[in-house]
C-alpha cells in the first residue's frame, strides 16, 4: 500500500513509542512526536507602557509560552498548510 507521507505523520525515527501529549485546545491525546510544537512570547505589559519603559532603559522580561496542537488543531489555526499529494510525499525524501 503506498504511503501517504514518507515519515508516516511523525517524527519519531526509529524508536517504538513515544509519550503523549494533551492538545493545548482541544485536549485530545496525542503523541508527542505527531504534535506540533508552537513557542511563543506572552507580553506582561501593555505595548504602550512597554515602549515608554523601554525607552527609559528598564528590561521587561517575556516568558517563554510553549503549546501542543494536535494536527486538526493547527490546520484549523493555520499552524499547518494543507499540501499537495506530491509535495507531501517529497518532504522526507532524502535523494
Amino acid at each position: 500500500m503506498p504511503l501517504k507521507r514518507a515519515s508516516r505523520g511523525r517524527r519519531k525515527g526509529g524508536k517504538g513509542s513515544s509519550d503523549r501529549i494533551q492538545c493545548t485546545n482541544c485536549g485530545a491525546t496525542v503523541p508527542k512526536d505527531k504534535a506540533k510544537k508552537v513557542t511563543s512570547r506572552l507580553s506582561l505589559v501593555e505595548h504602550s507602557l512597554a515602549r515608554e519603559l523601554r525607552a527609559q532603559g528598564a528590561y521587561i522580561s517575556a516568558p517563554k509560552v510553549l503549546k501542543w496542537y494536535c494536527i486538526s488543531c493547527a490546520i484549523h489555526f493555520g499552524i499547518l498548510k494543507i499540501r499537495s499529494a506530491d509535495s507531501r510525499r517529497q518532504a522526507g525524501r532524502l535523494y
